[in-house]
C-alpha cells in the first residue's frame, strides 16, 4: 500500500484528488488483485507493482469522472429512453444554464408578493393547444396519478382491458391507479372494446372515464376501440369525466415530414396535443421528452374544473417540477409558436424528420472522415438500414436510415463496441448483421470528431494486441 501511495505521489496523480480517494483506489487495486491470484485467473508473476499503480490510476479516473456523462448517441434511435429521451433545444439549455442560479421561479416580480411557479408554462400550453387550463408536474406517471387521485379516489374509474398497459420500468397502469386510491373497473376485452361497454358498466360509483393511448405498442387485426370524443360525449351525457392519457404527446402532425421506410406516411397513432384536447375530454395528460422534444415533465390540459381539483390536491406537492425543467420546457414550448422553427431547432422532430437521401450523404461524408481514424484496423462500408422513433413512440413505424459499417479486422464486433462505450464521452452504437452500425439519423455534426477519435482507439487497441 504505502509503495503504490508513493508511486502515485511521485507520478503527480495523488496530487490531483482527494486524499481519501486516493487510498481507497488503491486498497482496492490490491484487493482486486488478491482475488485474482486466489481465483487462479493470473500468476504470481504478473501482478507487479506497475500493475497495480496502472489500475489505481484507472480506478481513480474512473471514479473521479462525473457518471452521469454526455453521450454521443449513434444508435438511430431518436428516443433512447436510457440515453435520455429527447436532447434539449438550444435554447431549452440556455434557459437552464439561466435558471441554474437563482431564479425568479415563484414570485412576481411586478410586486414582489410570491406566484406560482406554474405561470411560466400554462399560458403557453393553454395557447399552443388551446386547453382551457394547464398544469404541469414531474413527469407523465405522476400527472395520471395525481389526477386520478384527484378525481376518482375511492371510487371507479372504468377502462378498456386493451388498454391496461405497462408503461416502462414494470410500471403498469392498474398498478398507477391502484396506487392513486381508485377502483380499477375493466371493460370490454383485450382486442375489442364498445362505447356500449362503458355505457353498461356505469353506476352511481362511477367518477372517471379512463382512456390510455397506446403509444408503446400497437394492436393490428380484429380490434376496435373508442375514440376519445365518443367517450367524450358518453361522459358529458352521463355526468362523468373523461380522463385521456396520451403518454407520448405531440405539437406537431408528424405524417406531413415524417416518412417511414415503407414510403407511407401513415403517423395516425400519433395524435397531437391540441386534437386530445379538442376530442372534449376533460382532462389530457402527456410525456414532455418524447415526441414533444423538450424535458421530462408531465403534462394535464383540459378543463379549468378538472385541473383546480388535481392543483388542490396534497400530491400535486408531492410531484411538482422543478425549476430547471420548468426552464427548459417553457423555452421549448415558445420555440413551438413558430412551427418552422420548431421543426429545425428541436432536436427530436429534425432527426425524425431527416430523409434517407440526407442521412445517405452524411454517412458518405463521416465514413470518409472515419477511414484515417480506423487506419485500416476494419473495414467500412454504407449500410442502409431502419430505425425507430424509441421512447415508447410511434409503435410500429419504421424509419429509412443509413449507417456507417464497421467490421473489424482484429477483435471482436462486441469488443469494439464495448471499447466505443468506454470512451469518454461514450459512444453508443449497434450491432447487426456481425456489424458495428453507427447510424447517421442521431449523430449531429459535432459528435463526428468524438466518434473518429473512439473508433481510432478501438482500433488502436486491437491492432496493438493483434501484433503483440
Amino acid at each position: 500500500m504505502e509503495r503504490l501511495l508513493q508511486g502515485l505521489d511521485a507520478s503527480g496523480a495523488a496530487a490531483q484528488h482527494p486524499r481519501r480517494l486516493v487510498v481507497a483506489c488503491v486498497r482496492d487495486a490490491v484487493e482486486r488483485a488478491r482475488r485474482r491470484l486466489a481465483d487462479g485467473r493470473v500468476p504470481a508473476e504478473a501482478v507487479s507493482l506497475d500493475a497495480l499503480l496502472a489500475d489505481a490510476r484507472a480506478l481513480l479516473e474512473e471514479r473521479s469522472a462525473p457518471s452521469l456523462d454526455r453521450a454521443v448517441n449513434a444508435t438511430g434511435i431518436v428516443i433512447h429512453t436510457n440515453l435520455g429521451r429527447a436532447p434539449l433545444c438550444q435554447d431549452a439549455r440556455r434557459a437552464v444554464a439561466a435558471a441554474s442560479g437563482y431564479a425568479v421561479l415563484e414570485i412576481d416580480r411586478a410586486t414582489g408578493a410570491r406566484g406560482s411557479r406554474q405561470a411560466h408554462v400554462t399560458e403557453l400550453l393553454r395557447e399552443l393547444t388551446g386547453a382551457e387550463a394547464a398544469f404541469v408536474v414531474n413527469n407523465n406517471a405522476a400527472a395520471v396519478l395525481v389526477a386520478l387521485a384527484a378525481l376518482a379516489s375511492g371510487r371507479d374509474a372504468l377502462v378498456s382491458r386493451g388498454e391496461l398497459v405497462e408503461i416502462g420500468g414494470s410500471f403498469r397502469m392498474p398498478d398507477v391507479m391502484a396506487a392513486s386510491g381508485c377502483r380499477l373497473v375493466e371493460v370490454g376485452t383485450t382486442n375489442k372494446t364498445y362505447l356500449s361497454d362503458y355505457e353498461a358498466a356505469l353506476t352511481p360509483s362511477t367518477a372517471l372515464l379512463v382512456k390510455v393511448h397506446r403509444s408503446n405498442f400497437s394492436m393490428r387485426g380484429f380490434v376496435r376501440e373508442v375514440p376519445p370524443q365518443d367517450l367524450a360525449a358518453l361522459g358529458q351525457r352521463a355526468g362523468v369525466p373523461v380522463l385521456f392519457d396520451m403518454g407520448s404527446g405531440a405539437l406537431e402532425e408528424l405524417g406531413a415530414r415524417v416518412r417511414c421506410a415503407s414510403g407511407q406516411a401513415d403517423l395516425a397513432a400519433a395524435p397531437t396535443l391540441q386534437t386530445a384536447v379538442a376530442s372534449g375530454v376533460d382532462i389530457v395528460t402527456a410525456s414532455g421528452d418524447k415526441l414533444l422534444g423538450g424535458p421530462q415533465a408531465g403534462l394535464l390540459l383540459g378543463r379549468a374544473g378538472a385541473i383546480a381539483k388535481i392543483r388542490a390536491h396534497p400530491l400535486a406537492r408531492a410531484v411538482r417540477i422543478g425549476k430547471l425543467g420548468l426552464a427548459a420546457l417553457e423555452a421549448t414550448l415558445r420555440v413551438y409558436r413558430d412551427p418552422d422553427r420548431a421543426w429545425s431547432e428541436i432536436p427530436v422532430l429534425e432527426m425524425l424528420s431527416r430523409s434517407a437521401d440526407t442521412l445517405e450523404r452524411a454517412a458518405g461524408s463521416l465514413l470518409e472522415r472515419l477511414r484515417a481514424a480506423v487506419n485500416g484496423a476494419a473495414s467500412l462500408d454504407l449500410y442502409a438500414t431502419v430505425t425507430e422513433a424509441g421512447g415508447g413512440a410511434l409503435p410500429g413505424v419504421e424509419l429509412a436510415s443509413w449507417a456507417v459499417s464497421v467490421r473489424p479486422h482484429h477483435g471482436s464486433v462486441d469488443a469494439w463496441e464495448r471499447r466505443l462505450r468506454h470512451h469518454r464521452p461514450p459512444v453508443f452504437a449497434r450491432i447487426a448483421d456481425g456489424r458495428l452500425l453507427l447510424d447517421l439519423r442521431t449523430l449531429a455534426p459535432e459528435d463526428e470528431p468524438v466518434v473518429a477519435e473512439a473508433l481510432e482507439g478501438a482500433a488502436r487497441d486491437h491492432a496493438g494486441a493483434a501484433s503483440g
